[in-house]
């Protein structure tokens, strides 16, 4: 039994009698030559053997907690608790997909539930789904959102957008004809308000990133959005969760959508993923039932207990088809779960004391970055700090890695506005003697550079 199911060469030869080839050539032989290559693959090895190998492999990588990082830009190494982890190692979540059949997918639907309460407090919106990818895809539907819900094609975004959502935002409308506008920064590094009214005339949407990608805090936020209602345009506001302990909720401030990473809180950095992306919306009907992803409700059962059910899913394909709101197929369903376990353990005064943490350690780090380095732009930042070099910015990079330091995000090629400029980020991790042993190489190899 089962020999039917392991492809070996007799089988091989079988198939392709089957189909009518005498050999693997000839069944590929309509292919160009140079496309069909050779693996020349070493013989097999023990597993022993192999996890050694393996092991050698992983031993060359650096993590945070061995060399100093000010790599940000998106992705940033937060303190997750011990017992996140051992809770969402729990079988019952670990091993659950999409919990289709509610009777025994309890657990897991109480705890989206759970998520999508938190969220909804944090961004302070009525309705929140169970999770998307990231929050460039989330962005993505956002503006797909906005286009159906007020039947226009155009996405106002800042010109200073992360520049890989800006790229996931462009594989998304590009298939539904929407046209992206691109509004430029001030001097504060902030949107230009003066031609963000020009741009956003007979706009389907308004997108901000808070804090935007040079790491500033937009101080706009009300006006932003005033003139995207004036103007008969859904307000979106992209957010970083860990910021919301201390600013005002984008939904206090008028948004209409609320994206975000939602993997900020709980989850590793895990070479870039994976990731859960936020998705907030008003309580409006409108909105909702043009809303992706599926939302978890509470209920009763025939007995009369409290019950979590999938009560709206519209972006099904399975169940909406041709007019499903979304084609993704699926969600993290466990990162969200993290997210929640964490933001539960922190509560509100702990997001509060993470945020001012943050914040302070940015500030400190601000102020000491400007001793080797121009920054351009006076405003409140948060985490990531933009600053320009007298001298090519990958010339520091290197070096600083030679000692045992990794640098920041290189602007020039998506800003080349901004010259020798790169993105360095702090966190509550960061260590204030980490950040002066930092300026000190720095200013030690732009010395040795000019010598």
């Amino acid at each position: 039994m089962g020999k039917h199911y392991i492809p070996n060469s007799a089988h091989k030869e079988e198939m392709l009698r089957e189909i009518g080839f005498k050999s693997i050539e000839d069944l590929f032989s309509d292919v160009p030559k140079g496309f069909v290559k050779e693996f020349n693959l070493p013989e097999g090895k023990s597993e022993y053997e192999v996890f050694l190998e393996m092991n050698e492999i992983v031993n060359k990588n650096k993590t945070v907690l061995e060399m100093p990082t000010f790599l940000g830009a998106g992705a940033y190494f937060h303190y997750v608790p011990a017992h996140v982890k051992y809770l969402i190692e729990r079988s019952e979540f670990i091993t659950s997909y999409t919990p289709y059949q509610a009777e025994i997918s309890q657990g897991m639907l109480q705890a989206l539930f759970e998520y999508q309460s938190l969220i909804g407090e944090l961004v302070g919106l009525e309705i929140v789904n169970a999770s998307m990818y990231d929050w460039g895809t989330a962005l993505g539907e956002a503006a797909r959102m906005a286009a159906r819900v007020k039947k226009k094609n155009k996405f106002v975004v800042p010109k200073h957008i992360h520049p890989e959502r800006n790229m996931v935002l462009k594989t998304f409308v590009e298939g539904a004809d929407i046209e992206i506008e691109y509004v430029k920064w001030n001097e504060k590094g902030q949107m230009d308000l003066e031609e963000l009214k020009e741009k956003a005339k007979n706009a389907a949407g308004v997108y901000v990133e808070l804090p935007n990608f040079f790491g500033i805090i937009e101080e706009q936020i009300k006006e932003i959005g005033e003139i995207a209602h004036e103007n008969d345009a859904l307000f979106v506001v992209g957010v970083d969760p860990t910021i919301l302990g201390i600013i005002e909720a984008p939904g206090s401030l008028g948004a209409d959508i609320v994206v975000g990473e939602a993997s900020f809180l709980g989850s590793a950095l895990n070479f870039g993923g994976p990731r859960a992306g936020i998705f907030a919306t008003k309580n409006e009907r409108a909105l909702i039932r043009q809303m992706p992803g599926r939302i978890i409700g509470m209920t009763r059962d025939a007995e009369g207990k409290r019950a979590f059910v999938m009560t709206l899913q519209t972006r099904e394909q399975h169940i909406r088809r041709a007019k499903a709101t979304s084609n993704i197929c699926s969600n993290e369903a466990l990162v969200a779960v993290a997210a929640a376990i964490h933001l539960a353990s922190l509560g509100p005064k702990g997001l509060k004391n993470l945020g001012e943490i943050i914040l302070k350690n940015t500030a400190y780090f601000k102020k000491r970055l400007s001793e080797v380095a121009e920054i351009p732009f006076d405003a409140i930042n948060f985490k990531d700090v933009p600053a320009t070099f007298e001298i090519p910015y990958p010339i520091i990079h290197e070096r600083l890695l030679e000692r045992g330091i990794h640098g920041g995000f290189y602007l020039k090629p998506y800003f080349p506005e901004l010259d020798e400029s790169a993105l360095l980020a702090v966190t509550e991790t960061t260590r204030r003697e980490w950040i002066d042993e930092l300026v000190r190489n720095i200013g030690e190899i732009i010395n040795e550079a000019e010598l």
